[in-house]
Parts: C-alpha cells; sequence; structure tokens
C-alpha cells in the first residue's frame, strides 16, 4: 500500500475534500487559501471554524502549511505528492494543445533535431513551462568507419552511417602506430560494421576480437580497441538536449526571482540534467519529481514531469519534459507530456500519428 493510500485512508470525506479543495485552489491562483473562502465552495455546508480545524489536522499530519501566522493555507511538498498520486484528476488533452503538438511533428523540417526542437517550443508555449527534449541515441546503421593520424598522440576516427550522417571523435592511438597498422584496424572493423548499428558493433565486435586475436597485428587490435572504447563511451550519452522557454519561469512576483535565477544556473548544467533524466528510463509513463525529491531543482523549488519515448522495438531512446514552479498545473500537464511523448515515438518509428 502506498504512502498516499494509506494517509488518505486515514481521512474522513470532509478531510479529503477540504485538502483536495486547498490544493486545487493553490495549484490555479499561487496564493493561500483561508477557511473562510473554502467553507463557501465545499459540497458540505460547514462553518470557517469547522473547516479551519480541519485544515490545523492537515497541517500537523505535513500536509498544509501556513506561509505566515495569519494567512491561509497551502500544501507541502509531501501535500502535493499526495494529491498527484491518490487524488489529482487528470485532464483531457485539449483539442487544440493536441493540434499545435501534431502540428509540429508532421513538419517537413530536414533531420530528426529540427523537428524535436520545434516539439520543444510548442511544449513550452502550451505548458508555459520550460521544456526538455532528450534526443534519442544513433542507432542508424554503419556504412564504413575509418582512422586518420592526426599526430603521434592524436587520432580521428570517422563513422559514416547508413542514412548519411557523419560523425567523427579524436582519441589517442597506441604509441608507434604505422599506416599499415590503421589500415588493418579500419578493415577489421569495416568487415563487421555494414548493416550494423554502434550498440550492435561493440557486442560482435567484441566476441571477434577475443576470437580473432592471433590474426590482428597488436598496433591494430589496440586501434580498434582505443577507438571502440571512445565510441562506447561515446554511446552511452544521448546526442543532445533541447532546452527551450526558460522565459516562462519567470514569474512577475520579485520573490521568485532569485529560484528562477538558480534554475537557469541548473539549466546551464545539461549533462547532470541528461543524467538526471535518465531516471526516466527506469519506468514507462509519466513520472513527476517535485521539488527537493531530485537533487537537481531542489534549491529553485520546481517541478519536473517527464515521459519517456520509445521506438518500434519498445525500447526507452529519449525523454521529454516539463519544468515548473511546483505549483504546476499538474492535471493538465501530466497528459500533455504523456501524449507528447507517445507521439514523439511513433514519429521516430515511422507510424506517424496512427
Amino acid at each position: 500500500m502506498s504512502d498516499a493510500t494509506v494517509l488518505l485512508s486515514e481521512m474522513n470525506d470532509r478531510s479529503r475534500e477540504v485538502f483536495r479543495r486547498v490544493v486545487e485552489t493553490y495549484l490555479e491562483s499561487g496564493d493561500p487559501v483561508g477557511s473562510r473562502t473554502l467553507a463557501r465552495s465545499l459540497s458540505e455546508k460547514v462553518s470557517a471554524a469547522t473547516v479551519r480545524n480541519v485544515m490545523q489536522d492537515l497541517e500537523f499530519m505535513g500536509l498544509l502549511d501556513s506561509p505566515h501566522v495569519s494567512a491561509g493555507r497551502v500544501p507541502t511538498q509531501a501535500g502535493l505528492r499526495i494529491f498527484v498520486d491518490g487524488l489529482m484528476e487528470v485532464a483531457q488533452v485539449a483539442v487544440a494543445d493536441r493540434e499545435k503538438i501534431e502540428a509540429t511533428l508532421g513538419a517537413n523540417e530536414p533531420g530528426v533535431g529540427a523537428r524535436l526542437d520545434r516539439v520543444g517550443s510548442v511544449l513550452s508555449a502550451i505548458t508555459h513551462g520550460a521544456s526538455l527534449v532528450l534526443t534519442p541515441k544513433r542507432e542508424a546503421p554503419i556504412r564504413h568507419i575509418e582512422f586518420v593520424s592526426l599526430a603521434a598522440d592524436r587520432a580521428l576516427v570517422v563513422l559514416v552511417f547508413a542514412d548519411g550522417q557523419v560523425e567523427n571523435r579524436v582519441f589517442t592511438p597506441p604509441r608507434g602506430q604505422t599506416p599499415s597498422s590503421m589500415r588493418e584496424a579500419a578493415n577489421f572493423l569495416n568487415s563487421l560494421a555494414e548493416g550494423r548499428t554502434l550498440s550492435e558493433l561493440r557486442t560482435h565486435i567484441a566476441r571477434e576480437i577475443s576470437l580473432r586475436r592471433q590474426e590482428l597485428d597488436v598496433l591494430a587490435r589496440e586501434m580498434v580497441e582505443g577507438g571502440l572504447a571512445l565510441w562506447e563511451n561515446a554511446g552511452k550519452q544521448h546526442e543532445r538536449l533541447i532546452v527551450r522557454g526558460r522565459a516562462n519561469l519567470i514569474d512577475t512576483d520579485a520573490d521568485d526571482l532569485d529560484r528562477v535565477r538558480s534554475l537557469f544556473d541548473e539549466l546551464e548544467r545539461k549533462r547532470d540534467i541528461v543524467e538526471f533524466l535518465d531516471l526516466a528510463e527506469s519506468g514507462a509513463g509519466v513520472r513527476i519529481f517535485i521539488g527537493s525529491e531530485n537533487k537537481l531543482f531542489s534549491l529553485s523549488g520546481s517541478s519536473l514531469v517527464v515521459s519517456p519515448y520509445m521506438n518500434a522495438d519498445r525500447k526507452i531512446i529519449g525523454a521529454v519534459g516539463v519544468i515548473g514552479p511546483t505549483r504546476l498545473n499538474y492535471a493538465r500537464i501530466v497528459p500533455i507530456v504523456d501524449y507528447t511523448a507517445q507521439l514523439v515515438g511513433r514519429m521516430l518509428s515511422g507510424q506517424g500519428k496512427g
């Protein structure tokens, strides 16, 4: 039984309704909710004093907080988590929002990156938050591999993919390399590479090297292993993280400016964000990280709604997400992120909107 289920089971109907109304009103307005205002909106006609007593009980449970002595209540981070997990009613994606997202994926920009860039911009615009789009790892089959000597201590490995894309990486070759050892290394790789993706090639090459060590010159084998290690490390990283709409995070409230500046600093540390978004790979579906639940945004008091997307083989290859204040409209944003992730996955699998 989850924490949300346990806590909600300890509440009576009145407490649950008061709690739900406090959270929904706060997420809509951003202001503390008073007992007098709340009493007028409840389905059960009760006095403001009764509502105030219920709110005090919820505060004692750690679900609500009083930002000022005479002010109303706001949900705590724990309260938001309980609401999201146990009481939130997810809305349908509005037709207008759906059409805007679909239009970006139907555009004819050359390359996946340009289309995902548009997805990020639109996702930011319709959610009024900052969007994150983690682009997929390159999994196109390889057409050709070549090593180029740049200096005694530097060499270039050139990968030509079947889709025409070319990627280059510089690495440190073994001492004593010769033109013939470089050709031998390239010939070995090309005899195995064509038609295989990088991940498939890494697995196959490791097996072949162990079987054919006697056939490979020592220098050639070290060139292969050196270049292979480089690509293996690079292959573990996503190609690109697209961040759009950071300006949407700036509220008119001057008290929030320090929080926003802190978040902007965090958004610049793209490597940290990529590592954090990899958490999305631990399970399919939308995940919600509120405030200090994620170390990356703990100082800025922000939340992240993120969902992985998959290719035709149901393998997670990237993620889309929205960052905003903890008082995000979760009920609206969760289905938007989920819908966008599903469309991106179908687009990359060549299935269109389906």
